[in-house]
Parts: structure tokens; sequence; C-alpha cells
């Protein structure tokens, strides 16, 4: 599993774009999509968190979160933008986050209610994908797109 800031270091420039599509409000917004238990899509808005050290996300007692600990596949896809058609997404697997003072140091940052029923969960990253138009509505876009098993296969090489 390869996490953000592997793949920030194999690509820098395409995880900035990303990091600034899901960034783009303010705080990280994006729709997250889990597999539910019949197999089918399951769509909700998150507030995803990028940090030098990965990409995360505090998730609420929900049918999203039962989705992530019974099957971590997801996808993560920016908001739409107001200026551009840009977007970002993202695919990989969704594994709980178990280092109680990582959690507490990201609660603390990013203001997670102390109290509430939310559980941290990292988002490898296996697709990472950017839609870049020339203008508003101007198809086709270019996509720049990284893979983990591809990023592998060339440091393989390199070695």
């Amino acid at each position: 599993m390869t996490t953000w800031s592997q793949f920030n270091a194999s690509d820098p420039a395409l995880a900035a774009s990303i990091a600034a599509l899901l960034h783009q409000y303010g705080p990280g917004m994006a729709y997250l999509a889990t597999v539910r238990p019949d197999g089918g899509p399951r769509l909700h808005p998150v507030s995803p968190v990028i940090t030098d050290e990965g990409l995360y996300c505090f998730v609420v007692d929900s049918p999203k979160r039962r989705d992530l600990e019974r099957d971590g596949r997801y996808a993560l896809h920016s908001y739409p933008s107001e200026e551009v058609d840009d977007e970002a997404y993202l695919t990989g697997v969704a594994v709980p986050v178990l280092d109680v003072p990582l959690v507490r140091r990201l609660a603390s940052t990013y203001d997670a209610a102390p109290h509430g029923n939310w559980k941290l969960f990292e988002f490898t990253v296996e697709t990472a994908m950017l839609a870049t138009y020339r203008s508003r509505g101007g198809w086709p876009p270019e996509y720049r797109t990284w893979r983990a098993l591809e990023s592998a296969k060339l440091a393989d090489r390199v070695q």
C-alpha cells in the first residue's frame, strides 16, 4: 500500500495539484465513494485531511464508516470548482489509524470533536488522477494519472 507521502515523493507536482483541488474552499472537501454490503456504490461528502505523513479522514459512525470497516476500498473525488472544471480523483484502501498519539495530534490540530463518535482512517493511494481543462467546458481535458503499481515497477528498474 502506498501512503500519500510516498505518492507525494514520487510525483510532487501531481500531489500538489490534487491537494489544491481538495482544499480549494479552505478545509478539505471531497466526495467519498465506498462499497455497500450489496456491492453497490455509496457516495457521501467528507473533509479529508492531508499532512506530510498521509491522507486522512475522520469518519463518524455511519453507513460509510461501516463500509470502510468491512471493505476498505474507496474513491475520493474533489468538489466541483466555481471557476474551472478541473477535477481530482484518488482510489485506494482506507485503513483505521491505531497510532493513538497520531490520532490525538490530528484530532487536536483539525478540531475533531474530542468526544465524537468518529474513527480516523488513513487513505492509501493506488491511483491518482487529475483532469485539467483549457477553459470552462473545454473538452477534452488533459489527464495526468499516477498508479502505485507502475511507480513500484519503475523504482525496481532504477535500483
